[in-house]
């Protein structure tokens, strides 16, 4: 079973994040050149928040928001992680069960890397591809067609 890890494996892991001063607008331009949707924000190089698409669409609407504010005002602080051993089932019951899109993954309580929950889907569909392809070796519909009751 393919967990968080064999994911990050295949998409890679880098890690894109920016400081906790830096103003929205840098960030924005930073996620579009990575084409990401999450920024994980870092202070004294530990992540202390995450910033999303979403994020930004909530807090636009905002009278007081202001592309040239930092960050770190807008930020997610409480970061839901999941372990890099967990199941693809379980990091599809975490994006459902939360209704967020991104999701650190740990080992030894050190973020190794994020997955969205596109990642994530893309990953379950190849998985469950693979297991028709071999199901489809194992019972070939030509057995079906050919398949007779004996005759008395």
């Amino acid at each position: 079973m393919y967990t968080a890890e064999d994911v990050l494996k295949e998409k890679g892991n880098e890690i894109i994040s920016t400081s906790s001063g830096t103003k929205i607008k840098d960030a924005v331009k930073k996620m579009v050149e990575n084409k990401i949707g999450a920024i994980l924000v870092e202070e004294n190089n530990n992540i202390v928040g995450i910033w999303t698409e979403r994020d930004f669409l909530r807090n636009s609407l905002q009278d007081s928001f202001d592309l040239n504010d930092t960050i770190d005002k807008y930020m997610t602080r409480n970061i839901t992680s999941a372990q890099h051993n967990s199941s693809l089932y379980s990091l599809l019951d975490i994006f459902l069960g939360k209704r967020f899109r991104h999701i650190l993954i740990k080992k030894d309580e050190e973020y190794i890397g994020v997955l969205s929950m596109g990642d994530v889907i893309k990953a379950n569909l190849n998985e469950k591809t693979k297991e028709l392809k071999a199901l489809n070796a194992i019972v070939s519909w030509e057995y079906y067609e050919n398949w007779r009751f004996p005759k008395k």
